[in-house]
C-alpha cells in the first residue's frame, strides 16, 4: 500500500461550521485528497449526486436536517462509507449513527493525524471488501446459505441485507470457521490496525449479525462468545463431516 494509494479520492466534508470545515477540507488536501463541501444537508444530499465522492464526512449538528436524517438520505441512494462527526462524550450519537449505517465516527476535537487515519482506514476497508469473493455456495446449514461471490445471504429462503461492515465481519468469521479470532483479530481484519482500542465495535456488530442472522439472538448458533478473548463462528464444515 503506496502513501499515494488515496490521492485525488474525492471527500465530501458536511459541517456549517465553516472553521471546522476549512480545518478538515485543508488537512486532507494536504494528504492528497480532493474536498467538496456541504454547509446543509439537503445541499450534501445533491452534492452527493453531483461529485459522487468515495467517502463522506458527515456532521450530527446542521441547520436544517441533522446529521442522522441526511445519513438515512444517504443510505436511500448510496453505498458511499460515511464517517460521522460527533461531539465529544455523546455516546448515543456514535451508536446511533453505526445503527443506522455509518462506517465509522470522530469525536470532536480531534487531531489532522487522527482525521487522516481514519479517513484512510476506511477506504482501506472499503477496497478489501469489493476484493471480496468466492465461487463457493457456502451451506452452513438447513436455515443459512452464504454466496460471497455474489454477495448474496440467503435465511430460510430469503434474501437478508447486510451493511457493508456486518459483511466484511461475517465474511473474516466464516472463513476461520471453528477457529477463535481475538477482538485484536477482528478489529485488525475489519476494520484495521488503528482500531485495535476500540473493542465495543466487535461486540456491537456481533449483535447485529445475531439479530439478523440468528434463530434466537439470546441463544445464538452460529456467532459464538469465547468469553474475555473473542468470537468464533460455528464449524460448520466438522458438523457435515460428523457421522449422524
Amino acid at each position: 500500500m503506496t502513501d499515494d494509494q488515496f490521492k485525488n479520492r474525492v471527500i465530501l466534508v458536511v459541517d456549517d461550521e465553516e472553521r471546522m470545515a476549512r480545518f478538515i477540507r485543508l488537512n486532507l488536501e494536504h494528504d492528497g485528497f480532493q474536498v467538496v463541501e456541504a454547509f446543509k444537508g439537503m445541499q450534501a444530499i445533491q452534492s452527493l449526486r453531483d461529485s459522487m465522492p468515495d467517502l463522506v464526512l458527515l456532521d450530527v449538528m446542521l441547520p436544517d436536517l441533522d446529521g442522522f436524517e441526511v445519513l438515512k438520505l444517504i443510505r436511500e441512494i448510496s453505498v458511499v462509507p460515511v464517517i460521522m462527526l460527533t461531539a465529544k462524550g455523546e455516546e448515543d450519537d456514535r451508536v446511533h449513527g453505526l445503527e443506522l449505517g455509518a462506517d465509522d465516527y470522530i469525536t470532536k476535537p480531534f487531531s489532522p493525524r487522527e482525521l487522516v487515519s481514519r479517513v484512510r482506514a476506511v477506504l482501506r476497508r472499503t477496497e478489501v471488501l469489493s476484493g471480496i469473493g468466492s465461487r463457493d455456495l457456502i451451506e452452513v446449514d438447513d436455515r443459512l446459505n452464504i454466496d460471497f461471490g455474489r454477495r448474496e445471504i440467503w435465511l430460510d429462503g430469503k434474501l437478508v441485507k447486510l451493511r457493508p461492515t456486518e459483511y466484511r465481519l461475517l465474511y473474516h468469521l466464516v472463513q476461520n470457521a471453528g477457529w477463535v479470532m481475538t477482538y485484536d483479530q477482528i478489529l485488525s481484519k475489519v476494520w484495521g490496525y488503528e482500531y485495535r482500542d476500540e473493542p465495543h465495535y466487535v461486540r456491537l456488530y456481533i449483535n447485529y449479525l445475531r439479530q439478523k442472522l440468528e434463530k434466537d439472538p439470546a441463544d445464538p448458533k452460529y456467532f459464538l462468545t469465547e468469553r474475555g478473548v473473542g468470537y468464533h463462528f460455528v464449524d460448520f464444515r466438522r458438523q457435515k463431516t460428523e457421522p449422524a
